[in-house]
């Protein structure tokens, strides 16, 4: 088991109209990150939102569990670059998170294996603890291609 602490700091007037949405993230020994709600709901669109953090935290995980599967059956991943898509709609009682889509480019060495390494990739969805986590469901594609460098 593991703990990783975080401090949330919010000032304002929970009576002003429009309350300010704004807020500070902070962890010892880290960058500072500035957070609000989203444009639609009132707040920053310049900051990071909820829906934002959620999908950095799964696209991080996800990557790095696929980077363990493919280290473990010896696939050279040279990089990957990841559109990630969180969906929000309205369930019965609030807004939800229904779908989170991963789209990835993946630059696997000259000679790897490409099937092998889309093949990891799809694995690592069933490993990833954070899409295990949230009750929307989780879409993870990708495309492979050698690296040319």
């Amino acid at each position: 088991m593991s703990i990783h602490s975080l401090s949330h700091r919010w000032r304002g007037s929970a009576l002003a109209d429009p309350y300010l949405r704004d807020a500070t993230a902070s962890a010892r020994g880290k960058a500072d990150i500035d957070v609000s709600a989203g444009g639609a709901f009132h707040g920053s669109d310049a900051r990071w939102n909820p829906e934002d953090l959620l999908g950095a935290s799964l696209v991080q995980c996800h990557t790095l569990t696929y980077l363990a599967l493919a280290h473990k059956v010896g696939v050279d991943v040279r990089a990957i670059d990841t559109e990630v898509a969180v969906h929000l709609e309205k369930g019965e009682r609030t807004q939800e998170v229904t779908r989170v889509v991963l789209h990835s480019l993946i630059r696997v060495a000259p000679g790897a294996d490409p099937a092998k390494a889309a093949e990891m990739y799809a694995k690592a969805e069933k490993y990833c603890f954070i899409a295990n986590s949230i009750k929307g469901e989780v879409q993870a594609t990708c495309d492979v291609t050698a690296d040319a460098s």
